[in-house]
């Protein structure tokens, strides 16, 4: 394989990961904890777009149960997100970690 055929192939997969980072950014994932009670949504670049809490726990006797149900949600949809982003990368760079990207 030449020079300037691996060139064009990482530039390739270059735009092609710049394509699905931007879809990634743009994609919600949710997190859920308490039977629902608490849900979170995140953008693909792990920033959260929004946070539910139920009537019923908001309750002054159940802030650390809140606090903890908040943080389950939110680790749920930082997994969710991570994974889609690693199966989604890993059609690119077939299975080659690349860092920083995942």
């Amino acid at each position: 394989m030449d020079l300037q055929n691996l060139l064009k192939q990482a530039q390739k997969m270059q735009g092609s990961i710049q394509k699905i980072e931007a879809e990634l950014n743009e994609s919600e994932y949710a997190g859920t904890a308490g039977g629902n009670g608490v849900s979170v949504t995140i953008k693909g670049n792990y920033e959260v777009v929004n946070i539910n809490i139920e009537e019923d726990l908001l309750e002054k006797d159940n802030k650390e149960m809140l606090q903890d149900l908040i943080m389950v949600a939110i680790n749920q949809a930082v997994d969710t997100a991570s994974k889609d982003r690693e199966e989604k990368m890993g059609t690119v760079t077939a299975g080659v970690k690349m860092p920083g990207m995942f």
